[in-house]
């Protein structure tokens, strides 16, 4: 048995020495400095090796120093966070249990729920660990699952994140040029495209209606954006004029493409839930530390590449507005970085990385980057992390490009034990890790404790519907009833709706009235419905009589029906429209809305 050491602040319980000659585990507690976490930490280890239960362990102890935390789960493993049970009953694990695994074992599910409640008492208990500290983890921090582009979890909106930043542009111009290139480049990959987003039209149109915009102090949205690629709002790119460089009817097919990203079903659940605000995601309203568990095993490649980049860069972002600090201000937390931090290949992803292990020290915001493929990682950008956990690996191969890594880290940090490196990797075990840490004298070989979390392997999403249904009834809002915009005339048939703005053929020009026009500014949900703006002047002249003169008419009217008939016989005469249109919507941001249908 290993004795709990003292609780004391900035101080993680990791687990005890072992002695890889003898195979066994000491009395030597080995507790981690919080503070060594800021020069960022690297967990390498195969399938099996214990990784999980070590990085877990990790969290664990961050929570317990109310630490805030980003935690990127590829996997679905880092949601066994929210299995804390303080009472370690078998009622506790039974809903949580594997049913398979107690056929396979010959038992009842109450019976293994049982035998695990147990197991799970006993290991605790050998760490020197009780239910106390359970009960204190679980008061310590917020737990919450984030499920992008799905209502499984808690829905997180990416809208937040097109939002101009603060201050002048000017000021912080190179890296808000980073962070539109990063953006972009995740868009295109959402809407399949393989140009290179810094060289093709997609991507310079892209980039330069984001610095647009931002340099202007507006925010954007998807259908701010799909409207922009239809009509930019500058006349040249480069020396060339806009219809030259990127001709109107290309840039439909650009727009038609996110339009039909966005129109799909699937995708509102992208643009509804808590905004992608860092200074929400780390905390509640209240000041308490968050732990926001971002669930991704659901999405396709592109969506995963597409999210987590806006997420790194709302990261950047966030920490560049706060203050220098030496201690540990938060962490973020990537549960497998395999195809997202590649040797060669820059995908979007790779540069906030980057960005994060070289300048995120400064600010207090620690990373903690975990992969079981050790051969196509950048080890090279790796040489920045100062904490390495090696585990038991599967291949010379992979023991190989490690060893290169933890080299490389410790050429850039200078000095380091003269230890064979080789030979203690190899003789690792599961639950067994080899500690490299530059701020302390030599290396470790040390077991992991026993997790206070239940690790009962990766959830289905209607597990994780269970999991956050409590959350989700909390968050729920009560919404104003919505009126519709129909400016006074027979109302157009709105049957069909869609949270994405219309796209229309190059030649017909679209523009929107301001709610305030009907007084609906104020309302929390608006619909738009489809209207006809029609715009002439008629000269009535005969010499004889002595009559010269020309009236205007502008004429407003329901969308043509299904076999295009216009009703002018309906049409109302608006005097004064010129001041209540205008090329974007002008609601109030934080109303809801839909468009209906536009006739085919």
């Amino acid at each position: 048995m290993v004795n709990l050491p003292p609780e004391k602040l900035g101080s993680f319980y990791l687990g005890a020495e072992y002695d890889i000659n003898t195979n066994s585990i000491t009395e030597n507690a080995v507790n981690y400095d919080a503070r060594d976490l800021t020069t960022h930490a690297v967990c390498v280890g195969m399938t099996g090796s214990g990784k999980t239960g070590l990085c877990i362990g990790l969290l664990e102890e961050a929570a317990l120093d109310k630490v805030p935390a980003i935690i990127i789960d590829p996997k679905g493993d880092m949601t066994n966070l929210m299995l804390q049970f303080e009472n370690l009953s078998p009622e506790d694990f039974k809903e949580w249990i594997n049913a398979d695994d107690a056929s396979r074992k010959g038992m009842s599910v109450d019976d293994y729920a049982a035998a695990t409640a147990k197991k799970w008492k006993d290991g605790l208990a050998s760490w020197g660990q009780s239910t106390d500290r359970i009960k204190a983890l679980k008061n310590s921090v917020d737990y919450n699952i984030y499920t992008p582009g799905s209502n499984a979890g808690l829905p997180i909106n990416i809208i937040g994140s097109f939002a101009a930043p603060g201050g002048n542009f000017e000021d912080d111009a190179e890296m808000l040029l980073e962070r539109i290139q990063g953006t972009v480049a995740a868009l295109l990959g959402m809407v399949g495209s393989k140009e290179d987003p810094q060289r093709s039209r997609e991507g310079i149109l892209l980039s330069n209606l984001f610095e647009h915009y931002w340099r202007n102090g507006e925010d954007l949205d998807l259908t701010k954006l799909i409207m922009g690629i239809q009509t930019p709002p500058m006349d040249r790119l480069g020396v060339f004029e806009m219809e030259t460089f990127y001709p109107t009817k290309d840039r439909f097919e650009l727009a038609m493409d996110f339009n039909t990203l966005v129109a799909s079903p699937q995708f509102k659940y992208w643009l509804k839930g808590d905004p992608l605000d860092i200074d929400k995601i780390y905390f509640t309203k209240e000041g308490k530390p968050r732990h926001s568990i971002f669930y991704i095993a659901h999405l396709s490649d592109s969506e995963r590449m597409f999210f987590v980049t806006l997420l790194l860069n709302s990261l950047i972002t966030w920490m560049r507005r706060q203050s220098g600090t030496t201690s540990l201000r938060s962490l973020l937390y990537f549960d497998e970085i395999f195809g997202y931090f590649p040797p060669t290949a820059n995908p979007p992803s790779k540069k906030p990385l980057l960005t994060l292990l070289k300048q995120a020290r400064a600010f207090g915001v620690g990373s903690v980057l975990v992969t079981q493929n050790p051969v196509d990682i950048d080890y090279k950008g790796l040489s920045n992390a100062g904490t390495w956990f090696i585990g038991k690996l599967q291949t010379e191969r992979d023991k190989d490009r490690v060893l290169q890594g933890l080299e490389g880290a410790i050429a850039e940090a200078g000095g380091g034990a003269k230890l064979d490196f080789s030979r203690i990797i190899t003789a690792l075990d599961s639950r067994v890790f080899l500690l490299h840490n530059v701020h302390e004298d030599a290396p470790v070989v040390y077991h992991t404790r026993w997790a206070m979390s239940y690790l009962r392997g990766p959830m289905t999403r209607p597990q994780l519907k269970t999991l956050m249904a409590d959350k989700k009834s909390a968050k729920g809002k009560v919404l104003k009833t919505g009126s519709v915009v129909d400016f006074d005339i027979p109302q157009a048939k709105a049957d069909k709706k869609s949270s994405v703005a219309p796209s229309l053929s190059p030649g017909i020009d679209l523009r929107y009235f301001d709610p305030e026009y009907t007084q609906l500014v104020d309302q929390s949900s608006i619909t738009y419905i489809p209207k006809v703006l029609a715009i002439g002047k008629v000269r009535f002249y005969d010499d004889k009589r002595g009559v010269d003169r020309i009236e205007e008419f502008n004429l407003l009217v329901d969308a043509p029906d299904d076999f295009g008939r216009v009703g002018w016989d309906e049409a109302k005469n608006i005097n004064n429209w010129e001041q209540y249109i205008d090329v974007n919507p002008k609601h109030h941001s934080e109303a809801e809305v839909s468009y209906s249908d536009i006739p085919s």
